[in-house]
């Protein structure tokens, strides 16, 4: 990803919009380690001894990217975004699974990847952080935007603001506060 300009990928992502599959085969190659740094940070998050690998997480949101036909990407910084969110999503819907086993659920056939999503220990924790931040969406869609894009997305501000169409000022006051906001609804819990 380094050795490639931010607008190059950008045009590869509105040609495979517009139906370029060829696009599609020259864009994987120079996000792949940008998705794979992505996988590896939300991982990281999580207790040792998890047995997901980064790659995993890349593959399952890499099929649910591809699976969009009508995706009408913006940029480098929205694809990102987007990625971002898909992982979260992967990881709150194998916690909120867990939970719910842990909790006399009833069995399922499960995926060896499936089994080790996320350390038990932190099923709760995460979910719990998901609703905080549903609950901000339903407050103030754009902060948890923000969340989403900075926390998960690994992005910076200046890229929050450009997927945003705001400015870098407005993303860290807006950041400043939905961290602030989140905390509190953490803390009563």
């Amino acid at each position: 990803m380094n050795t490639t300009s931010p607008h190059e990928v950008t045009q590869l992502l509105k040609a495979w919009s517009e139906g370029d599959r060829a696009a599609l085969e020259k864009l994987i190659p120079l996000v792949y380690e940008e998705l794979h740094r992505l996988a590896r940070g939300y991982l990281d998050r999580e207790l040792p001894g998890q047995t997901l690998q980064a790659t995993a997480l890349v593959n399952e949101a890499y099929l649910r990217l591809v699976s969009w036909e009508q995706a009408q990407w913006q940029n480098r910084a929205h694809f990102f975004g987007v990625s971002a969110h898909l992982m979260r999503r992967i990881l709150v819907d194998a916690a909120r699974v867990r939970h719910y086993e842990k909790r006399g659920g009833g069995l399922r056939p499960v995926a060896l990847d499936e089994t080790a999503v996320i350390a038990p220990e932190r099923s709760a924790e995460l979910i719990a952080l998901d609703d905080a931040l549903q609950g901000l969406a339903a407050m103030d869609a754009r902060k948890e935007q923000i969340v989403e894009l900075r926390y998960f997305g690994g992005l910076s501000e200046e890229e929050v603001a450009e997927v945003l169409n705001i400015s870098s000022r407005t993303v860290r006051r807006e950041w400043n506060s939905a961290k602030a906001w989140l905390y509190r609804e953490m803390s009563r819990k």
